[in-house]
């Protein structure tokens, strides 16, 4: 304690010890036959104003003792003990040789009492949040034989509180979110001190909270401690964290008093309150002609000052594909838009296609008016890639008559190169498929004609593979099927089955059947045979 405050009651008790000694209270009951009356005075700034509550007198009809609490300051510790109050008896008058005996909680240790007189002195420095009360017992004896003359009595000792701890805040420092843009007066959270001095006694413990930093963003409630948004339009996107310093302060805040303080981190949270927004308005892309189906062609991205749920956009394709070439897709990690192919585009065909993509935020708050939007351009221009030549048709059916001469033209084939700078075309039969060589091709004009005469009969039908090659780039070669069906002639004359030996019996008689002739052609058109019956 400072030493201006010892010496301030210092001077408190001697005022309060001249005020006792010349306004000593004299207590009288009738006394009972054979027992003695006492009384016992205190030494506190309450009783040299009048009896305080619970300082009422109390008469046992049993002894010659009327007791009353005694108080004692705490934290005092002036030069000499603290005269605590005085311990009177009836008994003591004249020259009785009696004396005055302490026993109970700190008797003999904190509290001494003088023999003769009965004053109670406080021996050391007190504090009530040690411990905020004492019971004791005195009792009257005889100074020579130690024999108890009243039956021993109890009464309290209680430590008067002074403003000697600071509030605290136990549970700081704190942390605290709330929404962005949330309206002035809503509660952030609420901070709590505490005090270790008399709740009761004084406003020693009555706290009163107020804000050193985080104005004019945040406001404290002076009673409760909440704390709240003072500020309209608070943006997360401006500035996401704020330092709050709150002080409790005791003796209901006025001068004098001691203070804590605590710190508050609040976190503005998120909502959604931004709308997407593309980095561009407009996006150009070079997509090949033979860019595979489901393949990605560009990307688009819309950004957005919102972060998680409320950051997250789709995309889609509102104008510029009515033919249904395209189509964009989410990325979940990076938010981007995907453009990608989903039928395959031609540039001899089309050579550009100007789209228009939207991104539209996921979420959306239900006062935002939302959801969330924009807009751009995307301009797709179409490469001319060189290309295999085309055939006019994959399969080829072509018929020829069996035994034909060599050189005979069966059919053709033709390709073209679908590029714009249109490449000659080259045919080729590939061997693989015509190992026996009975077919050529000419080379420019794509005619097929036979090489080795077919039979019907050996071999109804030819596959072949027909390549075009571009001229200048031989690498870009297409492949086309070419059937050849060879159609039946009537090569073949009618043979016996087999060679025949008929007899006959001398005594046969007419139309009997001697024998069954059996001719066979061989088969045709389509493998089927004719039996000629003759009957002998």
């Amino acid at each position: 304690m400072p030493k201006r405050s010892e010496e301030m009651l210092v001077d408190l008790w001697m005022s309060l010890l001249l005020v006792w000694i010349t306004c000593v209270p004299c207590v009288s009951m009738t006394p009972i036959v054979g027992q003695s009356k006492s009384t016992q005075t205190g030494g506190s700034a309450a009783e040299a104003s009048g009896p305080a509550e619970g300082q009422r007198l109390l008469s046992r009809a049993k002894r010659g003792w009327v007791w009353n609490q005694m108080f004692v300051l705490e934290e005092f510790s002036g030069p000499d003990p603290i005269l605590v109050g005085r311990l009177h008896t009836d008994l003591d008058v004249g020259g009785k040789n009696i004396k005055y005996v302490l026993a109970g909680e700190g008797a003999g240790t904190i509290f001494a009492i003088n023999e003769l007189t009965g004053d109670i002195h406080a021996m050391k420095r007190l504090d009530r949040e040690e411990k905020a009360e004492y019971t004791l017992t005195a009792q009257v004896v005889n100074a020579d034989t130690d024999e108890p003359l009243e039956p021993p009595s109890e009464f309290i000792i209680k430590v008067q509180d002074i403003n000697d701890n600071p509030p605290q805040f136990n549970e700081g420092p704190y942390r605290a979110a709330v929404p962005e843009m949330s309206a002035v007066g809503t509660p952030v959270t609420r901070v709590t001190a505490t005090d270790a001095d008399d709740p009761v006694y004084g406003n020693s413990a009555k706290l009163v909270y107020s804000i050193l930093e985080g104005q004019p963003y945040f406001s404290v409630e002076p009673n409760s401690g909440t704390i709240k948004i003072a500020l309209h339009g608070m943006d997360r996107e401006m500035r996401e964290e704020y330092l709050v310093v709150i002080q409790a302060k005791d003796m209901g805040g006025h001068m004098g008093g001691l203070s804590g303080t605590t710190t508050v981190t609040v976190t503005l949270m998120d909502i959604n309150d931004n709308p997407p927004k593309f980095s561009k308005s407009l996006y150009e892309f070079v997509i090949p002609e033979d860019l595979p189906v489901g393949k990605m062609g560009g990307k688009v991205k819309a950004n957005d000052r919102d972060i998680g749920e409320n950051s997250k956009s789709t995309y889609s394709i509102i104008e510029g594909d009515d033919q249904g070439m395209f189509e964009i897709v989410t990325d979940g990690q990076t938010q981007e838009g995907i453009l990608r192919l989903k039928k395959p585009i031609d540039y001899e065909s089309k050579r550009s296609y100007t789209l228009r993509v939207e991104a539209t935020n996921v979420r959306s708050e239900p006062s935002s008016g939302g959801p969330f939007k924009d807009t751009a351009t995307v301009k797709v221009v179409v490469e001319d890639s060189d290309e295999p030549p085309v055939f006019l048709k994959p399969v080829y059916v072509l018929e020829v008559n069996e035994n034909a001469p060599v050189n005979t033209v069966i059919g053709a084939v033709t390709a073209r190169d679908p590029d714009s700078t249109g490449s000659l075309v080259r045919y080729f039969i590939d061997r693989h498929t015509d190992l026996e060589r009975q077919f050529n091709i000419n080379v420019d004009d794509g005619k097929i004609t036979l090489a080795k005469p077919l039979d019907r009969e050996t071999d109804m039908w030819h596959n072949i593979t027909v390549t075009a090659t571009e001229v200048r780039n031989h690498s870009q070669i297409s492949r086309a099927i070419v059937a050849i069906r060879v159609m039946d002639i009537n090569d073949n004359a009618p043979e016996f089955a087999t060679e025949y030996e008929a007899f006959l019996c001398e005594n046969g008689k007419p139309g009997q059947y001697l024998l069954i002739l059996l001719l066979i052609n061989r088969p045709h058109s389509g493998g089927l045979c004719l039996y000629n019956r003759k009957h002998y």
